[in-house]
C-alpha cells in the first residue's frame, strides 16, 4: 500500500469557485482515476488556517510505483488544469505517507 496526500490551498476570493470545482471537476477527475483504488476528498478545517480554505484529496495506491507513476503523469496533468483555470491563486502540495504501521 502506498499514499498519497495532495493539499489544495484557495486564496480567501476565489473559495466560491473553487468549491463548485472541487464538486464538479475535480471529484469526476478522481473518480476516472484508474490506479486509484480509494481515496478520500475532503475539505480541511484547523484553527491555524486563518485566510483562503484547505482541500485535500487523500489517495491510495496498490504500490509506490504506481504513485510514482501518478505523480509524474497525472498530478502533472491535474496541476496544469488547476493552473489554467486558477493560476498561482491555488497552490497544490503533494506528501508522501509512508506507513510504518498500520491497521483497518
Amino acid at each position: 500500500m502506498s499514499i498519497l496526500s495532495i493539499t489544495f490551498h484557495t486564496i480567501e476570493d476565489r473559495i466560491e469557485e473553487w468549491d463548485i470545482y472541487v464538486e464538479n471537476d475535480l471529484h469526476q477527475m478522481v473518480k476516472n482515476l484508474i490506479d486509484v483504488e480509494k481515496y478520500i476528498l475532503s475539505e480541511v478545517h484547523s484553527d491555524m488556517i486563518n485566510e483562503g480554505k484547505n482541500t485535500n484529496l487523500f489517495l491510495w495506491f496498490d504500490n509506490d510505483q504506481i504513485r510514482d507513476q501518478f505523480m509524474e503523469s497525472e498530478l502533472v496533468n491535474l496541476e496544469e488544469r488547476i493552473a489554467q483555470k486558477f493560476g498561482p491563486e491555488v497552490m497544490i502540495f503533494p506528501t508522501f505517507l509512508n506507513p510504518k504501521k498500520k491497521r483497518f
